[in-house]
């Protein structure tokens, strides 16, 4: 419902528009659109003027239909952002946007207008297109998780961060997936126009201003796919189907025939980690599931996944998930009617 309270005066009101552009691709997921522009929109309105002037752009003319079957019709094409003076340009992303190869074209556009532009990134999946055009080489950069991977591994000179809602790296800026953009764009107003409106908005569109966690609290279906030769996948499978066992170097090591100090260096040659951290993701993983369940308090929790107590286990949960044992069931149990 609309606020009564009265427009604040947060910028000079002589001060020019902001252009903020998201470039939207056929299919786009429309929350990675609307999101973001409510956001600034509601800065606008508290504002009591047009402090961002917002657009969205495509690559071809007409309208796009999103994911969900709505159509959208952009305000301009890249061909006529020539005088756009674009502040801030943001790409959405797409379900399917990690299958996607842009043109010649976008990926050109792309680069050069992220040479003049204030601001550049991308919200959600978007961050494949700038990957594609080159973009994020060498920066710091997050994704929504259940593209992360693929992301990391078509782009492997990307410093991923899997677990941030969103990123500053310089100029770019980059938000997990889809309600991760109205964060990302909240972050942006409080750059622009600092922490008090921020807060205002946020409370107004009923969202966090910093949301607890980060986006690894949301993963879902997180089994960790075995990697490596079939003797390294084996002793992974093993693992996670008993993760209560007290799984060591030396004992899985025995498994493979292998000695402890080679079987080590090999895990972490073909899978990436060592195996301790191997197994602290397998059994926080397993963990976050029987959290879901909404059956398990915290202690029996730690017990049926294998870690020596309580501390332990809350240390290697906040560690990889960002949120305490206790407040992650409280947020993501199943509540079951009696």
């Amino acid at each position: 419902m609309p606020s009564s309270k009265p427009a604040q005066n947060h910028a000079s009101a002589g001060q020019s528009a902001r252009t903020i552009a998201i470039f939207a691709a056929d299919g786009v997921q429309m929350l990675d659109v609307s999101g973001p522009m409510d956001v600034f929109a509601e800065a606008n309105r508290q504002l009591g003027r047009v402090y961002y002037d917002l657009k969205i752009i495509s690559e071809n003319p007409g309208p796009l239909a999103a994911s969900s079957g709505v159509k959208l019709l952009p305000d301009l094409t890249i061909d006529e952002t020539g005088n756009s003076n674009i502040d801030t340009l943001l790409v959405a992303g797409a379900p399917h946007a990690d299958q996607i190869m842009p043109s010649i074209v976008l990926q050109n556009w792309l680069t050069n207008m992220c040479q003049t532009t204030r601001r550049y990134g991308s919200v959600c999946s978007g961050a494949f297109f700038l990957a594609h055009a080159g973009l994020l080489n060498k920066r710091r950069v997050t994704t929504h998780w259940s593209v992360a991977d693929t992301l990391k591994r078509c782009f492997p000179d990307i410093i991923l961060d899997i677990d941030a809602i969103h990123t500053r790296d310089g100029r770019l800026r980059t938000a997990a997936g889809v309600t991760a953009g109205m964060d990302l764009a909240l972050a942006l107003v409080n750059e622009d126009l600092g922490s008090a409106l921020a807060q205002d908005i946020a409370a107004q569109l009923v969202m966090f201003f910093k949301r607890p966690g980060g986006q690894m609290q949301f993963r879902r279906n997180g089994a960790i796919a075995p990697t490596g030769r079939a003797a390294l996948q084996e002793v992974q499978r093993w693992v996670s189907t008993r993760p209560d066992l007290k799984h060591t170097v030396a004992s899985l090591a025995e498994r493979t025939g292998l000695s402890p100090r080679h079987f080590a260096r090999l895990f972490h040659d073909e899978v990436g980690i060592t195996p301790a951290d191997w197994i602290e993701n397998v059994r926080v993983e397993h963990a976050k599931t029987l959290f879901h369940d909404g059956n398990f308090a915290p202690k029996q929790v730690a017990s049926l996944c294998g870690f020596n107590d309580i501390d332990t286990f809350r240390r290697a949960f906040v560690r990889r998930v960002g949120i305490t044992p206790a407040d992650y069931r409280k947020r993501h149990a199943i509540t079951r009617a009696d």
